[in-house]
C-alpha cells in the first residue's frame, strides 16, 4: 500500500499552479516516487473529507469566512498538525472533487468526517461554479478561477449522533442521501466512511 501526502490539487502539474508542492500526490506517480517504476496500480483509494478544507494560499471557490466558518472549522477541529494553523474551509465541493478523482484514477473513495456535520438542520453542497450567466461543472484552469462564486443544492441534515453505528443500512435515511449524492456527482462510488477518529470507527460499504 502506498498513501501520498497532500491532495491532488498540489500536484505540481495538474493542480492549481502555482499554489503547489513541488511533487506529485497522484497514483499515478506513486511507482517511480516509490522507486519501483514497473508496479501496475490497479486499486486507487480516494480520501475526501464529508466537507472542504484547503491548508495554503491560492483559489479556494466556496470558503465560509467569519462565524460560519469558524464553526465547520471548530467541529472538524480543522488545524494543521504541526502548525496550528487554521485550515481554510468550505462546505463539500462536488467541482474540484470530481477533477481530483479524475487525475488520481480512483477506483473507490472514503468519505471521512462525516460525524462533524450530524448538529446541521441544512448541508450545502457545492455542485457546480458561476461568473455571471456562465455556469460549469467542470473545474477550470487556476487563471480562470477568479471571479467564479459557488452553486448549492442543499440536502436535509440528520440530526443524529452518528457514535456506533457500523453498517451502512443503519446510517440515518438523510445521512445515506448524502452519500448517495457525493457518489453520484463523482461517478464513483464510496467505499468507506468514516463517523470518528477512532481506527474501528469505519463502516465499509
Amino acid at each position: 500500500m502506498l498513501e501520498a501526502q497532500l491532495g491532488a490539487m498540489r500536484d505540481v502539474d495538474y493542480g492549481i499552479y502555482p499554489y503547489t508542492s513541488s511533487s506529485s500526490p497522484l497514483a499515478a506517480y506513486a511507482p517511480l516516487g516509490c522507486g519501483y517504476p514497473k508496479l501496475k496500480i490497479d486499486s486507487v483509494v480516494g480520501i475526501v473529507k464529508a466537507y472542504g478544507t484547503c491548508v495554503g494560499e491560492g483559489p479556494f471557490i466556496g470558503e465560509l469566512k467569519a462565524e460560519e466558518g469558524d464553526k465547520l472549522r471548530e467541529l472538524g477541529r480543522e488545524y494543521g498538525a504541526a502548525t496550528g494553523r487554521p485550515r481554510r474551509i468550505s462546505y463539500f465541493d462536488c467541482v474540484s472533487s470530481r477533477y481530483g478523482v479524475k487525475i488520481q484514477g480512483a477506483t473507490d473513495l472514503a468519505l471521512t468526517k462525516l460525524d462533524v456535520l450530524s448538529s446541521y438542520d441544512e448541508i450545502p453542497v457545492i455542485v457546480a461554479y458561476k461568473k455571471g450567466d456562465f455556469v460549469t461543472r467542470e473545474f477550470p484552469f487556476t487563471p480562470m478561477l477568479d471571479g467564479f462564486e459557488p452553486v448549492y443544492k442543499t440536502f436535509k441534515g440528520w440530526k443524529q449522533d452518528l457514535t456506533g453505528i457500523r453498517n451502512y443500512e443503519d446510517l440515518p435515511k438523510e445521512a445515506k442521501a448524502y452519500i448517495k449524492a457525493i457518489e453520484e456527482e463523482l461517478n464513483t462510488p464510496i467505499k468507506y466512511i468514516s463517523i470518528g477518529p477512532a481506527r474501528d470507527e469505519l463502516i465499509i460499504k
